[in-house]
């Protein structure tokens, strides 16, 4: 009797050993898909170097990770159409883009807008065209044959906000695109340009440095956080409430922000009326197509 109980012990044991090895993969296995499928990926066009634009998003993605227990990862695009590409993929569940970016990627892949940034508490901007303080240039008209800076190639909102104020491109002189707004800026104080298209925040540093302001635009929407069609409605709902949980008077969330962009401030609810003004203004371009 005793040699019949333990021998199905012996075989009792075997079974419980050859259960977990079968079941020790399984579980591995449904672990490593938990994790793929709880991944958030933030992407975003890299408007610096890859290491700049890795510095500036990684506070984000860490506030993010933490706040909604669950990695979220930097995904970078060499360009703007590769980033709208990867949120309007799905590739991406979350994206910092542009306004003209976004209203791109709504077209192609029904992204849902989230949040859009303020900038010194503003939660808009101005595109505002410079001249030298002494400069004979007095009304938009007067642009005509002068040259011009703008900055990227790809930001067609600042060669709309030049068209809409009344001077068509192949009126100017000449145009040149150069880059970042202290670029313009110093390229219009030095001569090197006739006239320049700056950020509202740019231009009025400057304007005590030898700049006048000739022409504003209205007001525009600004950067924004948008998210891929695939994320679900809870979902979108606790990363909404993330940003904007983000508060300048604490120092911890200042940092997040203001690694992002110095100027900001923090984040709040965007509708996509908000960019009405950009589809009017960059219509004349689509068209063009």
């Amino acid at each position: 009797m005793q040699i019949i109980v333990q021998s199905q012990m012996k075989h009792f044991c075997r079974l419980l050993v050859c259960t977990a090895c079968c079941l020790l993969p399984l579980s591995t296995m449904a672990q490593a898909g938990h994790s793929v499928e709880t991944e958030i990926r933030l992407g975003s066009v890299a408007m610096d170097i890859p290491a700049e634009m890795y510095r500036r998003l990684s506070p984000l993605t860490k506030y993010l990770s933490d706040t909604l227990k669950r990695p979220v990862t930097l995904k970078l695009s060499a360009n703007m159409p590769a980033a709208i590409d990867e949120v309007s993929k799905g590739n991406v569940e979350l994206a910092y883009l542009t306004p003209v970016a976004y209203l791109k990627a709504r077209e192609k892949g029904e992204v849902q807008l989230l949040v859009k940034t303020l900038t010194n508490g503003n939660a808009s901007f101005r595109l505002m065209i410079a001249v030298r303080e002494d400069s004979p240039i007095r009304r938009i008209q007067d642009l005509k044959g002068k040259s011009f800076a703008f900055g990227d190639k790809a930001a067609i909102l600042q060669r709309a906000v030049v068209v809409g104020a009344g001077m068509p491109l192949e009126n100017l002189g000449e145009y040149k695109f150069i880059g970042h707004y202290d670029n313009i800026a110093k390229g219009v104080a030095n001569d090197d340009f006739d006239a320049g298209i700056l950020k509202d925040t740019t231009a009025n540093d400057w304007k005590h440095k030898g700049l006048r302001i000739l022409h504003s635009s209205p007001p525009l929407p600004p950067y924004n956080i948008v998210a891929s069609k695939n994320v679900d409605a809870g979902l979108l709902k606790q990363i909404r409430q993330a940003f904007l949980a983000l508060d300048s008077k604490d120092p911890m969330h200042k940092k997040v922000i203001q690694a992002l962009d110095d100027e900001y401030s923090g984040f709040v609810p965007a509708s996509d009326a908000d960019y009405d003004v950009v589809r009017q203004l960059i219509a004349p371009f689509e068209e063009k197509k």
